[in-house]
């Protein structure tokens, strides 16, 4: 046979290489619907195919499968390949035409990719396909289409965080958008409403999708989400909340005045230039200037006959009055004197104590009333009676001057101060030391005095916050200022580790270093469960180089260290021998341990416009979030518009979700696209958002319509849930809830001395030389532990040179606000002490 060369070979050999594939693949060349064979006339039988439509890139959206189309022309077959593999001929659609304007065939083919195709080979990676076009001269293979599965995670990798900044101030605040295929467009929203820099120029948004505001405006405040959105879904941020405020600048200072008769002239400022807002600092310095004059400028008088007579009478009357105070003061210190011969006689002993009705049945008891002191003890003189907490007249505040002078003969006096008690000035004088240069400068929050043996109570108003220093705690001799503050936690952060959260405030209270002789009791709030089985709970103390340290663990207190802890349903008791500044951080041990949330609802007070925002803020339930959410709401013009709710928030790892329904159709709609809106549990487990909220914005569809009903929801997501039924007017406000919830305590934020406690002192000596000393039938401090609830401290209590002196310490710490004097001199009574017969005496008897 001789040898075949040449194209010949070439063509004999390429076409039964095809006819075998085609047989082998299972294609038959008789003519069926789905055969992508045709013939070419002869006239075009020398052309290569050439593409006129390409697969292009697709994406799976949810199961919705994806179409992939090739058009060829001249082509005499048309084949799809995916993976390196031949798509079966069955799953080719066919369509031949003719160009009108070439009169070639065109033919073109479409596939369908699923969903399952994908997963199937390669699950999430790159799946390709391409199609190949057959002529009688030869193939051409077109570009490859990937098919994706498209998908947008729930969780931002970064969210925007709450600031406050002065006016004029930049603001940047950063967005990482949910990793997504494809990748998620982003967009900024304020208060719902889209940023659009191009509009506002003050706005820029960086490529890396964070929102810059160049210079912080007043009309900048609000709440800022970063919206994150492709073809499969669109995600919200948790708002950020930008609070813009306006420190307050003094005017230039006027013209001196002209000289007056006291031989002195003035000027003044004011401090509108501009003047503090939203929250911004009031001016510092001196608003009003004095200067004497020179004689020259002195104006000049000349005394008449009327002068003269004025300036007799006024020496007449001032005499008269001189000899009227002496005869007062002669007679007090008479009457005095026989009082001091019977310090235990009549009001002494019952001055302050609310009588119980319960009388002596026998007059044999009548002894009890003139039990003499023991005086021995004390080298103390007082001016005037001891008073209770109760009396008004016996109250007084601190000031920044000491209370306490010192006398040659090493007794004290007792007195009010009169100087100057503004707290802007002890703050920033205690803020140049070195130590306290990172203290806050945040007077609202801040709280001080001068304190000797006689002890004393500090207290930060509607914050839970209080510091009871007892009598001896400070060594005789001493004199203490001591000052109390709650610290805002974005100033101070806390270093936590993986499920820690922060349980209480962070409280600073000082100067640390002084010596102490007893333990002083802070109380402050808590927002979890209570249950110990649930936590390993800690107190955390910052020390000198600012470094926290664990000094206390829960549970496991031991009496030899300084700090000793009395753990209640919503507030910790803490024993501490050193001030400092201090904080509660918790450990879940599983997925039972709760976090106490406060859900609280606000509103704007005045509504001009059709839509209408409600605010959901989900805090920690600790009173001093939630006077500075009130605060806030108030400089913001909100108005509360429920009561707030209380929710157990789990430890499981599921977000907390917030929706609102059953809004009537007819006259209002939710602008919120999903059903609910979402908080990500780390953000609330945390701790360290203040100020973490949501906020559901409603349309109105006419400006009549002001009556709002409906029914907000918030959950955790399979956990506890709390929900709000609203039905008020939005153009009325009718209720007066911000100040029965923020008004609520009104006491003096500092007291010492008698009027800082409600058992006088000389009925606590009483009460601790009967019970500390141990008694056979159990009647000592052991009984009176027991009677009061505080078996669980007995060895803390045994420890302790006086143990019912820190009994009543801590009874003092509870019941400030809402001590009842008699149920004690019950439990008196009850132990079988006569000393507690002294309590129920009645105003008649003495």
């Amino acid at each position: 046979m001789p040898l075949l060369r040449g194209p010949f070979v070439r063509c004999w050999f390429s076409a039964t290489l095809l006819m075998l594939w085609l047989v082998f693949a299972g294609f038959t060349c008789t003519g069926s619907e789905h055969v992508a064979t045709a013939t070419l006339p002869a006239a075009f039988s020398d052309l290569l195919p050439h593409f006129l439509v390409e697969p292009e890139d697709e994406y799976i959206v949810k199961n919705k499968p994806v179409t992939l189309t090739c058009r060829s022309t001249p082509a005499t077959q048309i084949y799809f390949k995916c993976n390196g593999e031949w798509v079966h001929q069955d799953d080719h659609m066919i369509d031949r035409t003719v160009d009108p304007a070439s009169a070639l065939p065109v033919m073109q083919v479409t596939i369908e990719i699923t969903r399952q195709q994908v997963e199937k080979i390669f699950g999430l990676d790159e799946y390709w396909c391409q199609c190949v076009a057959w002529s009688t001269t030869g193939t051409q293979k077109s570009q490859k289409a990937y098919i994706r599965i498209a998908y947008l995670r729930k969780n931002f990798e970064e969210e925007p965080q709450g600031k406050e900044v002065a006016l004029d101030q930049e603001v940047l605040l950063r967005c990482h958008p949910p990793e997504g295929v494809p990748q998620a467009e982003v967009e900024w929203q304020r208060n719902e409403d889209v940023v659009n820099p191009a509009s506002d120029p003050n706005f820029f948004i960086t490529a890396d999708h964070n929102l810059v505001i160049k210079k912080a405006r007043l009309a900048d405040t609000g709440n800022y989400t970063c919206v994150a959105k492709n073809i499969v879904a669109r995600r919200k941020s948790t708002s950020a909340t930008v609070l813009v405020y306006v420190d307050g600048g003094w005017s230039e200072w006027s013209k001196w005045s002209a000289c007056g008769a006291d031989c002195s002239m003035w000027r003044s400022r004011e401090c509108t230039q501009p003047s503090p807002g939203t929250g911004g600092k009031d001016c510092q310095g001196l608003d009003l200037q004095s200067l004497n004059c020179t004689s020259e400028q002195c104006p000049q008088t000349v005394s008449g006959a009327e002068d003269v007579a004025l300036y007799v009478g006024m020496v007449a009357v001032a005499l008269c009055l001189t000899l009227l105070l002496i005869v007062v003061v002669l007679v007090y210190r008479r009457k005095k004197e026989g009082l001091d011969a019977d310090v235990a006689d009549s009001s002494i002993l019952t001055t302050g104590f609310q009588p119980m009705g319960i009388k002596p049945s026998k007059p044999e008891n009548s002894h009890l009333l003139t039990i003499q002191p023991d005086l021995t003890t004390t080298t103390t003189s007082y001016q005037g009676t001891l008073r209770s907490r109760h009396d008004a007249t016996g109250k007084f505040s601190m000031t920044n001057g000491p209370l306490l002078d010192p006398l040659p003969n090493g007794s004290h006096t007792l007195h009010n101060g009169k100087l100057n008690s503004d707290p802007a000035e002890f703050v920033s004088r205690l803020s140049t030391q070195s130590y306290f240069k990172t203290l806050p400068r945040d007077v609202a929050n801040t709280s001080y005095g001068t304190f000797n043996f006689l002890g004393g109570r500090l207290t930060i108003p509607n914050t839970g916050i209080s510091l009871l220093i007892p009598p001896e705690a400070i060594p005789r001799g001493k004199i203490y200022e001591i000052y109390l503050t709650v610290q805002r936690k974005e100033d101070l952060r806390l270093p936590l580790a993986g499920c820690q959260t922060l349980l209480s405030p962070v409280v600073s209270c000082g100067p640390p270093g002084v010596v102490l002789s007893r333990p002083v009791i802070l109380s402050m709030d808590h927002c979890f469960d209570a249950c110990l089985d649930n936590w390993a709970v800690r107190l955390k103390k910052q020390n000198y180089e600012g470094a926290w340290e664990d000094v206390l663990l829960m549970g496991e207190e031991l009496v030899s260290e300084p700090y000793y802890c009395q753990l209640e349903a919503e507030t910790c008791r803490l024993f501490s021998e050193q001030l400092g500044t201090l904080a509660l951080v918790g450990e879940s041990l599983h997925m039972g341990a709760a976090k106490r949330l406060r859900l609280v609802l606000f509103s704007d007070a005045y509504c001009s416009t059709l839509e209408y925002n409600i605010r959901v803020y989900c805090m920690d339930d600790t009173q001093d979030v939630f006077k500075e959410v009130m605060q806030m709401e108030r400089q913001l013009g909100g108005r509360l518009i429920d009561e707030p709710h209380i929710l157990l928030f789990k430890d499981s790892y599921h977000n907390l979700r917030l929706s609102i329904h059953d809004m009537p159709q007819a006259h209002w709609r939710s602008k919120l696209l999903a059903g609910y809106q979402e908080i990500p549990f780390y953000h609330i487990w945390n701790g360290s958002q203040r100020y973490l909220h949501c906020t559901f914005t409603l349309e109105r569809l006419s400006l009549s319509t002001c009556e709002l009903t409906c029914q907000l929801c918030v959950w955790q997501v399979e956990g506890e849930g709390q929900s709000f039924s609203l039905d008020f007017n939005i153009a009325k406000d009718t209720r007066a809830v911000d100040s029965e919830f923020l008004l609520m305590d009104n006491n003096a934020t500092a007291l010492a001395g008698p009027s800082a406690f409600q058992i006088p002192y000389l009925i606590r000596q009483k009460i601790c030389s009967s019970l500390d000393a141990p008694c056979p039938n159990g009647a000592d401090w052991r009984m009176l532990a027991q009677r009061l609830k505080l078996e669980r401290h007995m060895s803390f209590f045994a420890s302790k040179a006086s143990p019912t002196s820190v009994i009543l310490d801590l009874w003092e710490a509870q019941h400030f606000h809402s001590g009842n004097i008699n149920q004690l001199a019950t439990v008196m009574a009850d132990i079988g002490k006569q000393e507690a017969m002294i309590f129920l005496v009645s105003d008649g008897e003495c």
